[in-house]
């Protein structure tokens, strides 16, 4: 017998001496809670700025404008973005857009100097941005690989706490969530950047 044939083995004859008993998981959160848009808008800034993002406000007609301007001042030459994103919103950037997808391995990501998209929905309480995998924000590794992360986030799309805003999810879906540019600390309790993530994160709030 494998060692592995052997600790498999025991973890049957432990779940079989002692089969777990059903626990009761508490879910009387708080819920329903809003806010008007403008305080809304206000404590998701807050936070977002907290975490070393970088803020920007548009209207849906000028986003094009506005995406194309950050990706201008960052340098940025060639931008990867998800299949299912709205094309117009690259309408004015003058560099080379790269459409992902699964067929292109993610170290090539890598050759990326930023990535667009869209995002599921926002808490305002926490400033953390949730993607869900969908069409406009495509699979994780995009959002992850490349050093600069441009993610649109719309104002109908943000709950205050968050409750409202994983009732607004789907479990089943691959779920990352955003709250600033990655960042860690070494031993030293030094800030280090980018590490697990994009190092500069900048979002566009519209509506």
């Amino acid at each position: 017998m494998s060692s592995r044939d052997a600790i498999l083995g025991r973890i049957r004859s432990a779940q079989t001496l002692a089969p777990p008993a059903p626990v009761e998981v508490p879910r009387d959160y708080r819920l329903g809670r809003t806010l008007p848009d403008a305080e809304r808008r206000e404590l998701l800034v807050d936070r977002l700025v907290d975490y070393k993002a970088h803020v920007h406000q548009s209207t849906p007609e000028d986003l094009p404008v506005v995406l194309a301007k950050i990706l201008t001042d960052r340098g940025v030459r060639r931008v990867g973005i998800p299949e299912g994103l709205e094309r117009s919103w690259m309408a004015e950037f003058g560099g080379e857009v790269v459409v992902d997808s699964t067929d292109r391995p993610a170290a090539d990501l890598g050759d990326l100097d930023g990535v667009v998209t869209g995002s599921a929905v926002t808490c305002a309480e926490t400033g953390t941005i949730f993607l869900d995998g969908n069409p406009d924000q495509g699979r994780r590794a995009l959002t992850l690989v490349p050093d600069l992360h441009v993610c649109v986030v719309a104002m109908s799309d943000v709950e205050v706490g968050v409750p409202e805003a994983l009732a607004r999810l789907v479990p089943e879906r691959p779920i990352t969530m955003i709250s600033g540019p990655s960042a860690t600390s070494d031993i030293e309790l030094e800030r280090v950047e980018g590490v697990h993530g994009p190092r500069t994160l900048e979002v566009v709030m519209i509506g």
